[in-house]
């Protein structure tokens, strides 16, 4: 008796300890309950709403189990009478649970109204469109025209609508930044759209929500808030073509990403590399991550990830090179130049 007694009390502190530290341990990049948005904060009080209310349920159980308990240990227990129970049944079996789920239901159903809601007429335009298993992300311009073309990392200005066009190119994906906003299915063939206004610079992290395959949960991206000058000084940087190689060693480079077959897949604007099968690397050295937020940008990882594709992202569709230390080196002189 005695050892189910301290496994009861053990139980109790996990489950306290639980309810306690949960949230504050997953207030993490990657969290709803740290918002950005007013979207953002909205989902944050419906999801507080709903834990509070399960603690309050919880504590009210464990005290009437209590309760229960030290009244069955008395010398002359006694019944409640038929009119204590049946009101007890209609309050805390009926009245209180139904009161609970109507409040709920009714903030969803108008936070899902103020999600929809059209933005503002000055939004910044940008198109999104999920590969499997990258992020192709075009900024537009007010006659919807293509006029800079990024990867997995999103910049936006804080302090602005930003309306998302979200499209995919082969499955269903899902675009979800947590801090920012709830999720939007990409789906093939239609065009679905969201919008947000981000109050607070930062670097928020985002993440596919909708299973598309092998490397589904290594589908992440960015997005950078920074104040509109910083952002307006990156956007012009952005529709820059790539500067012509410094140096006989980036020259070098150059030369192996073309006879590797790399331009067969990557654009690089200001050469003649025009594929469209991968990512945009007209601007590569300038982004904080790799292989949508696999690896940070370094010179290792990015070397690592020429060499061996699959070894860092099983399933990827970039194929393994062949080329040999002296090249290896050369091409990642020229991939760190495109900033």
């Amino acid at each position: 008796m005695h050892f189910w007694t301290k496994l009861n009390h053990k139980a109790i502190y996990l489950v306290v300890l639980l309810t306690l530290k949960l949230p504050l341990s997953y207030a993490q990049s990657q969290s709803a309950i740290q918002p950005a948005t007013e979207q953002a904060r909205g989902i944050s009080y419906i999801w507080w709403s709903m834990f509070w209310v399960a603690v309050v349920v919880f504590v009210a159980v464990m005290l009437l189990l209590a309760w229960g308990l030290w009244r069955g240990k008395s010398k002359k227990p006694t019944q409640l009478s038929y009119l204590a129970s049946r009101n007890l049944v209609i309050v805390a079996g009926i009245a209180v649970p139904l009161v609970t789920v109507i409040c709920l239901v009714g903030g969803s159903l108008m936070l899902g109204r103020s999600l929809s809601a059209s933005p503002p007429d000055n939004a910044l335009e940008v198109r999104i469109t999920g590969w499997m298993w990258w992020w192709q992300i075009e900024y537009l311009d007010e006659n919807s025209n293509t006029i800079a073309t990024t990867a997995n990392e999103l910049h936006v200005p804080i302090n602005r609508p930003i309306q998302v066009y979200l499209e995919s190119g082969d499955v269903i994906h899902s675009f979800w930044v947590p801090q920012l906003h709830g999720k939007t299915d990409l789906i093939p063939g239609r065009t679905n759209s969201s919008w947000f206004e981000v109050d607070v610079s930062g670097t928020f992290r985002g993440q596919c929500a909708e299973f598309c395959g092998l490397q589904h949960a290594l589908m992440g991206f960015l997005v950078v808030s920074e104040p509109q000058a910083e952002f307006d000084a990156w956007l012009a940087n952005q529709q820059v073509p790539a500067q012509p190689p410094e140096n006989n060693e980036v020259l070098a480079g150059q030369r192996v990403f073309f006879e590797a077959g790399c331009h067969q897949c990557h654009t690089i604007r200001g050469t003649d590399a025009a594929g469209t099968a991968g990512p945009d690397l007209t601007h590569l050295a300038s982004r904080q991550s790799i292989a949508s937020v696999t690896r940070k940008n370094s010179r290792a990882h990015l070397g690592g990830w020429v060499a061996d594709p699959n070894g860092i992202k099983p399933g990827a569709k970039m194929p393994m090179s062949q080329l040999d230390a002296k090249e290896l080196s050369d091409l990642l002189d020229y991939l760190q130049s495109l900033h």
